[in-house]
């Protein structure tokens, strides 16, 4: 389990992912427009579904500024499909129940919850420009406020 996260600067790690609707969506397909990709533990669960709503909710200022939104987790695509059904979510939740992307962007490991260390999903967030390069690696974020905090960042705030 590795402590070392990625930068500023560095290649995002290349990855194929099956979508909610079993499409498979690479990294390197994604080449020339800029990526919001958000890694959250579970779908449906209280915090991720706050997470979730928020980036829908705010779609239409990150595709104004030229963002495609994608959502990470470890979940199977059968319930990536009813999250999504259920909330209304009309960006791509990526599945990835091995880890192995996880563990590509370094947001599995040791985290403090309720007081405890426990390892597992570090949600974390990482904006990827049109070459493929990491201009924002944002780790141990919180579900509540972060896509606000993230627009003000980007500057996509009035």
């Amino acid at each position: 389990m590795t402590t070392t996260r990625l930068e500023i600067g560095q290649q995002a790690p290349s990855f194929t992912l099956l979508d909610q609707d079993a499409t498979p969506i690479a990294l390197s397909s994604l080449r020339g427009r800029k990526v919001i990709l958000y890694f959250y533990p579970e779908a449906d669960t209280p915090g991720c579904t706050t997470e979730a709503c928020d980036f829908r909710n705010n779609l239409a200022t990150f595709g104004a500024a030229s963002y495609t939104v994608y959502g990470v987790s470890r979940d199977d695509i059968p319930k990536l499909q009813k999250f999504a059904a259920v909330h209304g979510l009309s960006y791509p939740l990526l599945s990835d129940p091995d880890r192995k992307v996880h563990e590509l962007y370094r947001v599995w490991g040791e985290k403090t919850l309720y007081g405890k260390t426990v390892v597992g999903v570090i949600r974390s967030t990482f904006v990827i420009d049109e070459e493929g390069l990491i201009t924002l690696p944002l780790y141990n974020v919180k579900a509540t406020g972060h896509v606000a905090a993230l627009k003000k960042k980007l500057g996509l705030t009035a």
